[in-house]
Parts: C-alpha cells; structure tokens; sequence
C-alpha cells in the first residue's frame, strides 16, 4: 500500500539510522527502487515486498550475480524472518552489509553462505559444493566432481601450508575437514583475499 509523505520520511529516517553505511539519499534512492521492483512483481504480498525469485532477477541484473546456490543463500541472509518476502527494511539493511559492509560485517556474511547446512561450520563437503558451483573449466580428461575434490585439498594443504589455519588444524583432531567461524576470520584476517575462497558471494568493486 501506498505509504503517506509522512511515513515515507519516518521511514527513510528509521532505514539510515539501522543501515549504518549509506546516507539519507542513498537510503531515499534504495526504497524509491524497492517500490519499483515490488510494482514490477506480481507478488503474493500485497506491496510489502518481493519473493526468492524477484530478488534473485534483481541481484542478477544489478550485479551479475549468477550462481543459484550463492541467491538462494544470500537470499536467506537478507529474509531475517523467514517469511519468504524481502520487506523494505531487509533490503535496505541487507545491501549496507552487501555492499558497504565492514570486514567483519563482510567475514559473517560470506561464512553464512558457504555454511550450507547452518549449523555453524564449513565442512569438506559444502566446500566441495560451492566450488563445484564456482568452477567454469574441467579438464577434458578427468571426472568434474574429480577435479573439484582435489582443488578442495589443494586449497585446505595451501592454507596449512601458510599456517593461516592453524587453530583448525591443531582442533581438528578427528580431520572431519570443519572449519568454524574462529577459524575462517583468523585466516581471513591474516589474508583478505580469502574472505571469498569458496566462491564469489560478493558483488564485484564495479
């Protein structure tokens, strides 16, 4: 439903006080797209927001964003609530840490998306899906599923190599291949690259 010019300024106050990271216009501008991309949708919700599929378009037109799994995480992220609806309020708050997020910010948000199953960890196997997801080339002469096993231990012998991960190598004494948010940030912290080492779930700086 159409908001009044009163509560549309109560709002965007409201929005740039929770956001943090974008000003008063920007806030404006985020909720002026909002409206638009809710007008567009044929929605379930009665003008209070937009489902997976909508905001899955949307991230894919503004930012090329194109891995289903990576949507559908980012998506769950965004839907705080669980409803299946992207409100004003999880968009506007959702894309400050998208987009503008601090490191730490940035950290929780892309070990929410590998952590596939929520339960707190990145496992061998949900490393394995996200770079399977991830990887566009398979070598012609070797099984793809192969290929991506290997890149998984490449990549875990490498960080033990640079002792990024080693509080998780001394704690994984059952080697089940888990790492914990613990040690995700102390490796990122040590090399920001790794902060998308699983896959990109981040828009590009562009």
């Amino acid at each position: 439903a159409a908001m009044s010019r009163k509560g549309v300024k109560a709002l965007v106050d409201s929005l740039t006080r929770s956001a943090k990271h974008f000003n008063k216009s920007e806030v404006e501008c985020l909720v002026k797209l909002f409206d638009t991309v809710v007008a567009r949708a044929s929605s379930d919700y009665a003008g209070a927001g937009f489902d997976r599929t909508v905001f899955r378009d949307t991230l894919h037109s503004a930012f090329g964003m194109t891995d289903d799994v990576v949507l559908d995480r980012v998506f769950s992220i965004f839907d705080r609530d669980n409803d299946g609806c992207i409100t004003v309020v999880e968009w506007v708050e959702g894309l400050g840490v998208l987009l503008r997020g601090t490191l730490e910010e940035k950290m929780k948000f892309c070990f929410t998306i590998y952590d596939l199953n929520g339960d707190g960890y990145i496992s061998r196997e949900e490393m394995f899906q996200m770079l399977k997801n991830s990887l566009l080339i398979q070598p012609a002469d070797e099984e793809p599923d192969e290929g991506v096993k290997d890149l998984v231990e490449i990549a875990l012998k490498k960080m033990a190599s640079t002792y990024l991960f080693v509080p998780f190598l001394l704690q994984d004494y059952d080697h089940d291949g888990k790492l914990s948010f613990t040690d995700f940030e102390k490796a990122v912290r040590d090399e920001n690259l790794l902060l998308e080492a699983f896959g990109p779930c981040l828009p590009d700086i562009k």
